[in-house]
């Protein structure tokens, strides 16, 4: 209790002192389309319902200087876009197969509306998971189901894919390939469904498939693994032969292994691991650069005994494999009356986003879900904006991907007047490729020099146009200011910046 304590107080202490935020840090909310969790709010809503949802919703997280999305497209094998491999999620038209009220495409529109807010889209797909129930006939008649009885399975009162099947594999790997080659998207992401949670005794029914096809191996548990191994690695090289700048990102459960069963785990007493029960070996994936980050669901409070957050973002921490670590947080927990009193009490989150300022690898946090994290629970976005979030931040540089070129430099910085209005102009950039340019952002010094910038509070703007209205930005900017203008590309590369312009704000 002394030493959680001591840690509050210079957690405390170091927000004081550092309350600026850091200009690389990862910001991102999961939403959760699943059983209508986030988005849409139910099925069945109009179009233009489903849209002005999703335009609030973006607003509310850029107003939170929130810098990435995880967003649900493919829940239970089914799909947030137009495809021809799945049926259209019936979590939009309320029937699996129906296409949108007044035809969208959700997928474009979502990357569209959050694109012009420079907030990053990682497309959140589950890899097995084809029913949340027994009842199929909610299934489309096109569904694969229908088509390729073999490659499922049924455990406990869901259906799977049997990941053993090399045509599970194939499939996945086509369906990802689709999404990467037609959308603008900034990574896949995986959350922690890999083979199901376990239910009570039941076994999950692949002796048949195990049987053909062991691929050499006798113990169906690292048989297992492997299913997953081989999908993890071949989704990678799928990315990359397509869009290299488009991550690979996982989600899993936050305990790898306990130590009393793995020298190499955590010090914690978890009922569920990864490695065992999940067949998820999560630090192969990371030693051998299969996935370009790590954001574990780290849902526990500090000092919980079984799983303690501490133990947890430290364990994390040292096991990275030097990938870049982000850190899955539970915003819905907040407040929940039959929660520990932590989740009760002040506020747990920003006690744990104070902690990983302890830990410098870790590069950022994820919040579930979006529902809940702008409802502003005891105060958690207000802290944020105050303290962790006062200025916006880009996202970080994936140390997993290779020879990532420098962004071009815009040129041709000037300021023009227009009546009343001012305006900061500069030249497009025109790159392809990863050397498109993502966003443009505008720094502002105060006196007549450029200033650091590294310094995240200079940033008065990210933005896709080749402007900005001077009257619009932060109105506590008074006196002379020199700006400069830098260009981020698809590899989150920032060029060099242009030459500063000064003026009186």
């Amino acid at each position: 209790m002394k030493k959680l304590l001591f840690i509050l107080i210079i957690a405390g202490f170091y927000t004081t002192l550092h309350s600026q935020s850091p200009k690389r840090e990862m910001r991102a909310v999961w939403i959760a389309t699943v059983a209508n969790i986030d988005w849409p709010s139910q099925r069945n809503l109009t179009s233009k319902t489903q849209r002005e949802e999703m335009r609030t919703l973006l607003d509310k997280l850029s107003d939170n200087n929130i810098n990435a999305i995880i967003v649900q497209i493919r829940p239970t094998a089914d799909a947030f876009y137009p495809s021809s491999l799945e049926p259209w999620s019936q979590y939009l038209a309320g029937k699996q197969g129906q296409r949108p009220n007044d035809y969208y495409d959700p997928l474009q529109f979502i990357i569209d509306e959050a694109h012009k807010r420079c907030i990053e889209v990682h497309v959140w797909l589950n890899p097995y998971r084809v029913t949340n129930g027994e009842n199929t006939n909610i299934l489309s008649k096109d569904h694969l189901f229908y088509k390729n009885q073999n490659l499922f399975v049924k455990y406990a009162d869901k259906y799977y894919f049997d990941p053993g099947m090399d045509e599970t594999r194939q499939f996945l790997n086509q369906v990802v390939e689709d999404i990467v080659e037609r959308y603008d998207i900034d990574a896949v992401h995986f959350d922690d469904y890999f083979y199901p949670y376990k239910v009570n005794d039941e076994e999950f029914a692949d002796d048949k498939t195990f049987r053909n096809n062991p691929r050499g191996f006798t113990n169906k548990a690292d048989w297992r693994r492997n299913n997953v191994n081989m999908v993890i690695s071949e989704l990678n090289q799928t990315i990359k032969n397509i869009k290299p700048w488009v991550e690979f990102g996982i989600s899993p459960f936050g305990v790898w292994r306990n130590n009393d069963v793995d020298p190499r785990g955590s010090a914690t007493k978890a009922g569920v691991q990864n490695y065992d029960d999940l067949y998820a070996d999560i630090l192969k994936w990371l030693g051998e650069g299969t996935i370009d980050y790590v954001m574990p669901q780290l849902y526990w409070e500090i000092g919980k005994k079984v799983a303690d957050y501490e133990i947890l973002v430290k364990w994390w921490s040292d096991n990275s494999f030097g990938k870049n670590l982000y850190i899955g947080l539970y915003a819905s927990q907040l407040g929940n009356p039959k929660a520990a009193e932590a989740w009760r009490k002040g506020n747990e989150l920003i006690r744990q986003v104070a902690m990983n300022k302890f830990y410098p690898k870790v590069d950022g946090v994820a919040y579930f879900s979006a529902k809940e994290f702008v409802k502003n629970k005891q105060g958690l976005n207000d802290s944020l904006k105050n303290n962790y979030y006062k200025y916006p931040a880009l996202c970080p540089i994936n140390r997993n991907i290779k020879n990532q070129p420098a962004a071009m430099q815009p040129a041709n910085i000037k300021t023009l007047k227009d009546g009343n209005e001012a305006y900061l102009v500069w030249d497009d950039v025109y790159g392809d490729g990863g050397n498109a340019i993502a966003y443009y952002v505008v720094y502002a010094f105060k006196g007549k020099k450029v200033g650091d910038l590294n310094d995240a509070s200079a940033i008065i703007a990210r933005t896709t146009e080749n402007c900005i209205n001077l009257r619009e930005v932060d109105k506590k900017l008074k006196g002379h200011y020199t700006m400069v203008v830098t260009s981020v590309n698809r590899y989150k590369m920032e060029s060099t910046p242009t030459y500063g312009v000064t003026r009186k704000l």
